[in-house]
């Protein structure tokens, strides 16, 4: 398994630099049941040396790992970048009712599928499950997690569809499930949110069309890069909307680019590789802040917009007609 990302990529890490500043639970052991809990997960371990700490002669505020809030309840539990940790996730997380922030990254000895204990912690905010071997479906009662804002899934041995049920999660904003073997079509997602969401499904086998909802969605972020997908894209477009990065490539889609709007905010796109056709529309000009756009291979016509001449040749060739600069074929006259 490769090298974990750097720490800026993992957002995570925010939410327990707040908790940690929050907390003030130094010398203070933390709640009977939150304390049985933990020591019921090290001994599903196997009494590992990861939690060498882990004692019960030390306050478990102070264990590795684990935050307290002020009533010495654990908010959250982060098991970061260790290759030695091995065995499945246990069920016994159940235990930590108050949990905010579970995180397990880049474990890649972990392995089983992802238990059904997840579904009691009601509070809980933010999952990640990154960078291990675990297996099997994503579960569908993910979905009763009403309060989580962050699902975060990415580069495990994951496989089945992604289930409907995260569709009803009203507070969802961000959910990252690349890097796995899924299959099946998008569900709805963020059906009911009002926030500006990410959606990062790339490097799977996923297939179908677009749903249609995600017109009525704000995304901040997609990237559904390198899958099967097929029919019309352009619900995530528009000019008032606040898409900011967008990559596409690597699939089937097909619809026509000439009718599309850019957000006006639009930073990157990347819809090469698919079967796009029409032309760019001049409305691109608009989009000042656009740094890369990349539109090669595809079966689009007609003359690049001088807006974009500065972009390389490489992000407009394998299409059967377009020209002019930075292409080397001008347009006829």
């Amino acid at each position: 398994m490769s090298t974990p990302p750097s720490a800026h990529a993992f957002p995570v890490l925010l939410l327990l630099a707040r908790a940690v500043m929050a907390s003030a639970e130094n010398n203070k052991d933390c709640h009977p049941s939150d304390k049985a809990a933990l020591l019921a997960i090290k001994s599903a371990f196997g009494n590992q040396s990861h939690f060498a700490s882990w004692t019960p002669s030390t306050p478990c505020c102070e264990w590795h790992d684990d935050t307290c809030n002020d009533a010495g309840r654990v908010i959250s539990l982060i098991f970061f970048v260790d290759v030695n940790l091995t065995g499945t996730i246990p069920d016994a997380i159940s235990g930590l009712t108050e949990l905010l922030v579970l995180n397990l990254y880049y474990l890649p000895a972990i392995s089983g599928p992802i238990p059904k204990g997840i579904a009691k912690l009601s509070k809980l905010t933010s999952l990640t499950i990154a960078l291990t071997a675990v297996s099997g479906p994503i579960p569908s009662f993910l979905g009763e997690l009403t309060r989580l804002k962050e699902l975060t899934l990415f580069s495990n041995s994951l496989s089945g569809t992604i289930p409907a049920s995260l569709g009803g999660l009203r507070y969802l904003d961000s959910i990252e499930l690349r890097n796995n073997s899924l299959t099946g079509t998008i569900p709805p997602l963020f059906s009911k949110s009002t926030l500006l969401p990410v959606l990062l499904l790339s490097n799977n086998h996923l297939s179908g069309s677009i749903p249609a909802e995600f017109a009525a969605v704000g995304f901040l972020q997609v990237d559904l890069s390198h899958n099967a997908l097929t029919g019309d894209a352009s619900v995530f477009f528009g000019r008032t909307k606040e898409l900011q990065s967008i990559d596409l490539s690597h699939n089937a889609l097909s619809f026509d680019l000439s009718s599309v709007e850019f957000p006006e905010e639009m930073q990157a796109m990347d819809a090469s590789h698919n079967a796009i056709r029409g032309g760019i529309p001049a409305q691109v000009a608009n989009v000042t802040n656009l740094r890369q756009f990349n539109v090669s291979y595809n079966k689009l016509c007609g003359q690049v917009p001088a807006a974009l001449a500065r972009l390389d040749a490489y992000s407009f060739r394998g299409n059967k007609c377009l020209c002019g600069a930075p292409l080397p074929d001008p347009c006829k006259k």
